[in-house]
């Protein structure tokens, strides 16, 4: 049974601190932490939780390499100095990652980024080239603004005799190697609920906000509950908006408050193929369009490749799906690196989500900037328990390697309302099943497949990456795989199903094999609608005992 359906709450429900409308990175980044100072929350989603944008990343705690083609210097040291932060935080869902970046002196780029620019200017004879020494000083800028204390820097590869090279196109001989981090994006928004809950907060999945309105000094919710399709009234001192792609939809339509932000939407689309090259570091390839693509190796036997930049217009319902368009794009991009060219046959699988990039005018979807920004609306004063209107905070924008800053700035516009509220706290506090030094991942893996000898190696390494320590909160007292219950193909077991549906708001398939993990790529059609089969009838139980 779900968590959401199993936690007890207060029957009188009484106001909450802070509402929270969105259960994507920020929404739940900004629950933990205020959850975590003493503040009483409560989170609705209208689906499950990451179900937009925040599992539809390219999956990087990263500084954003080519934004300094933007001059964005403070978004980028911001996102940098965040990276080490997070990566002690959870060293089973994030690990360094290695980046090869192939350069070639003919190499042309698109003109309209500030730096192509400013080069065109003093340097027009190079004709949109980049020359060797400006990459050069751009990563020595990334390896520097941050801070770096883990992460190993930059040095430059000679193709002709490094494994990196073998892939790549013979018209490369050299590449800068750089570093930055991986991150299981859903998983990263799963477990800062799962900490806001275990904290206290009230966690609601598939609980959609039908209206918000001020009344009597405070912020009167409307919900409706998808399982059972009642509606309930919470009252909050707080509104948050961090609905991610339906921000200003919100604003417009359920708080009714006159606004002139809003937000941008911009479709990224990746393409998963087979598995492309054999060693474990990721490619970044630059277009003469002005674009950047990643190729990444991904669970172990595939290659991820992405992402795209199209505008999606203004309609957030608007299904976010990688055209054919997007997926020849991406195969062309990455054939004018690879010796062997990516074709449509390699692609096993795509994804496509709304990046809901803050409204800044910019001429292109590449050019608008990825940094947030945070609105407070608080209204004239009151007679109300705060001394004013209850506040309403938006959320505009953001990625995913600063989500856990954002959640600080948002707090420190919330808590002057709630004077004696603790300070920031969530800096390299782990989250649930990272309480382990990032160098010792694999000794927790071999030490789990050594405790439990039913495991093999794949197995051991998936349980650590997804769930850390909590790996053995799962295996329990198991001898053999049969005391793990039914088996549903790749390796998940009835067991894991259980700890997904009562402790990750786990109600369906899809939440399980393509959110909280990426079974779906391993699983037949057949397996998933069974497995989605046998959690309905599970939930259909745990209601009748209720």
């Amino acid at each position: 049974m779900a968590a959401t359906e199993t936690t007890p709450h207060p029957p009188d429900r009484s106001p909450v601190d802070i509402f929270v409308i969105g259960g994507g990175i920020n929404g739940t980044g900004i629950a933990r932490d205020a959850q975590g100072r003493g503040l009483s929350v409560a989170l609705a989603e209208m689906n499950d939780l990451a179900s937009a944008t925040s599992s539809a990343s390219t999956k990087l705690f990263h500084g954003g390499l080519r934004y300094l083609e933007f001059f964005e210097f403070k978004l980028v040291q911001k996102a940098l100095v965040e990276r080490e932060t997070l990566l002690k935080a959870m060293p089973h869902i994030s690990w360094p990652m290695r980046f090869v970046l192939p350069y070639s002196a003919e190499m042309r780029f698109e003109g309209e980024t500030p730096t192509s620019k400013l080069l065109n200017t003093v340097m027009p004879w190079m004709k949109g080239r980049r020359p060797s020494w400006l990459i050069r000083l751009g990563l020595f800028m990334y390896d520097n603004l941050g801070g770096r204390k883990i992460l190993p820097g930059t040095r430059t590869l000679d193709l002709t005799e490094r494994p990196e090279g073998g892939p790549i196109s013979d018209r490369f001989k050299k590449a800068y190697e750089y570093s930055d981090c991986w991150v299981e994006d859903s998983r990263l928004v799963v477990l800062n609920a799962r900490d806001a809950e275990q904290r206290g907060a009230r966690i609601m999945t598939r609980t959609k906000v039908l209206s918000a309105e001020r009344e009597a000094g405070l912020w009167r919710i409307e919900l409706e509950h998808e399982d059972t399709g009642t509606r309930e009234v919470v009252q909050a001192r707080t509104l948050v908006n961090a609905g991610g792609p339906w921000v200003g939809d919100i604003i417009r339509n359920a708080v009714h408050v006159n606004s002139s932000e809003d937000v941008r939407l911009v479709r990224g689309s990746h393409i998963v193929t087979k598995r492309l090259y054999d060693h474990d570091k990721a490619y970044f390839f630059q277009g003469e369009d002005g674009r950047i693509i990643f190729a990444i190796p991904y669970e172990t036997d595939f290659t991820l490749i992405g992402t795209t930049d199209k505008d999606h217009g203004n309609d957030p319902s608007k299904p976010a799906e990688c055209t054919e368009e997007e997926a020849d794009y991406l195969c062309r991009f990455a054939s004018q690196y690879f010796k062997k060219p990516v074709t449509r046959d390699d692609i096993v699988w795509t994804y496509s989500g709304v990046r809901p990039l803050y409204d800044d005018g910019a001429k292109s979807a590449t050019a608008a900037t990825r940094d947030y920004v945070l609105t407070l609306d608080a209204g004239p004063a009151t007679d109300g328990p705060l001394g004013s209107e209850p506040p309403l905070l938006n959320v505009f924008g953001g990625k995913i390697t600063t989500y856990r800053k954002l959640a600080e700035q948002a707090l420190a516009k919330i808590t002057p309302f709630f004077p004696g509220t603790p300070g920031e706290w969530t800096a390299e506090v782990p989250l649930p099943g990272g309480d382990f030094p990032v160098a010792s991942v694999d000794r927790q893996i071999a030490e789990l497949q050594q405790e439990y000898g039913f495991l093999d190696a794949f197995w051991a390494r998936r349980l650590i990456r997804a769930y850390g320590t909590d790996a053995r909160e799962i295996l329990g007292s198991a001898a053999a795989t049969d005391d793990l219950g039914r088996i549903f193909g790749a390796t998940l077991t009835e067991a894991e199903i259980r700890w997904l549906m009562d402790k990750e708001f786990a109600r369906t398939a899809d939440d399980v094999v393509w959110r909280r993990s990426k079974l779906g790529l391993r699983m037949s059609a057949d397996e998933i609608a069974e497995l989605d089969a046998w959690m309905a009838e599970a939930r259909g139980v745990a209601r009748a005992a209720e």
